[in-house]
Protein backbone atom coordinates (compact mmCIF):
# COMPACT_ATOMS: atom_id res chain seq x y z
CA UNK A 1 0.00 0.00 0.00
CA UNK A 2 1.24 3.12 -1.08
CA UNK A 3 0.55 6.56 0.91
CA UNK A 4 0.35 9.97 -0.36
CA UNK A 5 1.03 12.67 2.00
CA UNK A 6 0.89 16.24 1.53
CA UNK A 7 4.04 18.78 1.02
CA UNK A 8 3.69 20.15 4.82
CA UNK A 9 3.32 16.17 6.38
CA UNK A 10 6.75 15.43 4.25
CA UNK A 11 8.32 17.95 5.56
CA UNK A 12 7.33 16.95 9.16
CA UNK A 13 8.31 13.66 8.94
CA UNK A 14 12.27 14.78 7.80
CA UNK A 15 12.21 16.97 10.24
CA UNK A 16 11.24 13.91 12.96
CA UNK A 17 13.76 11.76 11.09
CA UNK A 18 16.64 14.36 10.85
CA UNK A 19 16.00 15.74 14.86
CA UNK A 20 16.28 11.54 15.98
CA UNK A 21 19.30 11.40 14.28
CA UNK A 22 20.76 14.80 15.52
CA UNK A 23 19.46 14.57 19.35
CA UNK A 24 21.14 12.94 22.19
CA UNK A 25 19.52 11.44 25.21
CA UNK A 26 20.10 8.96 27.89
CA UNK A 27 19.48 5.41 27.60
CA UNK A 28 18.83 3.59 31.09
CA UNK A 29 18.40 -0.25 31.27
CA UNK A 30 18.30 -2.44 34.49
CA UNK A 31 18.01 -5.55 35.82
CA UNK A 32 18.04 -7.48 38.77
CA UNK A 33 20.29 -10.39 38.55
CA UNK A 34 19.77 -13.70 40.87
CA UNK A 35 23.16 -13.67 42.55
CA UNK A 36 25.27 -11.74 44.78
CA UNK A 37 27.13 -8.39 44.47
CA UNK A 38 29.98 -9.31 44.28
CA UNK A 39 29.26 -12.46 41.96
CA UNK A 40 28.06 -9.82 39.41
CA UNK A 41 30.90 -7.33 40.03
CA UNK A 42 33.32 -10.03 39.11
CA UNK A 43 30.91 -11.20 35.98
CA UNK A 44 30.82 -7.78 34.96
CA UNK A 45 34.82 -6.92 35.57
CA UNK A 46 36.44 -9.91 34.53
CA UNK A 47 37.96 -10.08 31.30
CA UNK A 48 37.07 -13.53 30.22
CA UNK A 49 33.39 -13.16 31.81
CA UNK A 50 32.99 -10.12 29.00
CA UNK A 51 33.72 -12.26 26.57
CA UNK A 52 30.92 -14.01 27.50
CA UNK A 53 28.49 -11.53 27.44
CA UNK A 54 29.71 -8.40 25.63
CA UNK A 55 27.78 -7.13 22.66
CA UNK A 56 23.86 -8.31 21.96
CA UNK A 57 22.50 -11.77 20.90
CA UNK A 58 24.80 -13.36 18.21
CA UNK A 59 27.96 -11.50 19.15
CA UNK A 60 30.86 -12.54 20.69
CA UNK A 61 33.11 -10.21 22.92
CA UNK A 62 36.53 -9.59 22.37
CA UNK A 63 38.84 -8.21 25.30
CA UNK A 64 42.44 -6.83 24.37
CA UNK A 65 42.47 -4.77 27.98
CA UNK A 66 40.91 -3.88 30.64
CA UNK A 67 43.01 -2.30 33.26
CA UNK A 68 39.82 -1.30 35.99
CA UNK A 69 40.94 1.49 37.97
CA UNK A 70 40.05 4.78 38.00
CA UNK A 71 42.43 6.21 35.04
CA UNK A 72 42.76 2.59 33.45
CA UNK A 73 41.54 2.44 30.41
CA UNK A 74 39.57 -0.65 28.12
CA UNK A 75 40.02 -1.80 24.57
CA UNK A 76 37.20 -4.08 23.72
CA UNK A 77 34.56 -5.01 20.75
CA UNK A 78 32.01 -6.87 19.88
CA UNK A 79 32.28 -9.51 16.68
CA UNK A 80 28.91 -10.45 14.61
CA UNK A 81 28.07 -13.72 13.41
CA UNK A 82 28.96 -12.54 10.33
CA UNK A 83 32.70 -11.55 11.50
CA UNK A 84 32.16 -8.20 11.26
CA UNK A 85 33.78 -6.50 14.41
CA UNK A 86 33.04 -2.70 16.56
CA UNK A 87 35.33 -1.62 18.37
CA UNK A 88 35.04 0.40 21.67
CA UNK A 89 37.62 2.34 24.05
CA UNK A 90 37.28 4.28 27.04
CA UNK A 91 38.84 5.43 30.27
CA UNK A 92 37.54 4.62 34.03
CA UNK A 93 36.49 7.71 36.01
CA UNK A 94 35.21 6.30 38.81
CA UNK A 95 35.81 2.68 40.30
CA UNK A 96 33.60 2.02 43.27
CA UNK A 97 34.28 -1.94 43.73
CA UNK A 98 30.96 -3.72 43.86
CA UNK A 99 29.12 -0.28 43.54
CA UNK A 100 30.15 1.85 40.70
CA UNK A 101 31.50 2.41 37.29
CA UNK A 102 31.66 5.49 35.36
CA UNK A 103 33.38 5.96 31.78
CA UNK A 104 33.60 7.43 28.91
CA UNK A 105 33.23 4.98 25.39
CA UNK A 106 34.32 5.85 22.03
CA UNK A 107 34.03 3.85 19.11
CA UNK A 108 37.53 3.02 17.79
CA UNK A 109 39.88 0.87 15.92
CA UNK A 110 41.60 -2.68 16.93
CA UNK A 111 44.90 -0.35 18.78
CA UNK A 112 42.39 2.08 20.88
CA UNK A 113 42.71 5.01 18.27
CA UNK A 114 39.70 6.94 18.86
CA UNK A 115 37.02 6.97 15.44
CA UNK A 116 34.82 10.12 15.63
CA UNK A 117 31.42 9.50 16.12
CA UNK A 118 31.01 10.90 12.72
CA UNK A 119 32.48 8.35 10.58
CA UNK A 120 30.98 5.13 11.74
CA UNK A 121 29.15 2.96 10.61
CA UNK A 122 25.93 3.26 12.93
CA UNK A 123 22.54 5.37 12.93
CA UNK A 124 22.71 8.79 14.45
CA UNK A 125 24.88 11.34 14.93
CA UNK A 126 27.41 10.06 17.74
CA UNK A 127 29.44 12.48 19.68
CA UNK A 128 33.50 11.59 19.88
CA UNK A 129 32.37 10.00 23.15
CA UNK A 130 29.75 9.02 25.33
CA UNK A 131 29.69 8.57 29.42
CA UNK A 132 28.74 4.66 30.56
CA UNK A 133 27.49 4.81 34.18
CA UNK A 134 27.02 1.35 35.89
CA UNK A 135 25.14 1.23 39.15
CA UNK A 136 25.29 -2.49 41.42
CA UNK A 137 22.55 -2.52 44.45
CA UNK A 138 22.39 -5.58 46.79
CA UNK A 139 18.54 -6.69 47.62
CA UNK A 140 17.91 -9.81 49.47
CA UNK A 141 20.77 -11.49 47.93
CA UNK A 142 19.42 -10.18 43.82
CA UNK A 143 21.57 -7.56 42.32
CA UNK A 144 20.09 -4.91 40.39
CA UNK A 145 22.04 -3.10 37.72
CA UNK A 146 21.63 -0.07 36.31
CA UNK A 147 23.24 1.03 33.37
CA UNK A 148 23.09 4.78 32.02
CA UNK A 149 24.86 5.66 28.68
CA UNK A 150 24.84 9.54 28.48
CA UNK A 151 25.05 10.75 25.12
CA UNK A 152 23.21 8.26 22.76
CA UNK A 153 21.80 9.33 19.32
CA UNK A 154 17.68 9.00 19.73
CA UNK A 155 17.26 7.43 16.67
CA UNK A 156 18.96 4.20 18.38
CA UNK A 157 17.20 4.80 21.58
CA UNK A 158 15.16 1.63 21.00
CA UNK A 159 18.07 -0.34 19.74
CA UNK A 160 19.69 -0.29 22.32
CA UNK A 161 17.53 -0.51 25.30
CA UNK A 162 17.16 -3.70 23.19
CA UNK A 163 21.06 -4.39 23.23
CA UNK A 164 21.12 -4.23 27.05
CA UNK A 165 18.60 -6.60 26.97
CA UNK A 166 20.08 -9.19 25.53
CA UNK A 167 23.23 -8.71 26.98
CA UNK A 168 21.64 -8.61 30.53
CA UNK A 169 20.14 -12.10 29.54
CA UNK A 170 24.04 -13.46 28.52
CA UNK A 171 25.76 -12.18 31.90
CA UNK A 172 22.61 -14.09 33.77
CA UNK A 173 23.56 -17.11 31.88
CA UNK A 174 27.24 -16.57 33.02
CA UNK A 175 26.56 -16.42 36.72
Amino acid sequence: MIYKVSGSVAVLLLLVVVGAWNLHTTVRAEHSFDAPEAEVWRVWTDADSIQKWWGPKGYTGLVIRNDLHEGGSYLWAMKSAKGKISWNTGTYREVVPNRKIVSTMSFSDERGRIIPGTRVSVPGHWPDEIVVIVDFSDSAGKTKVTVSEVGVPLIVYVFSKVGWAQQFDKLQSVL
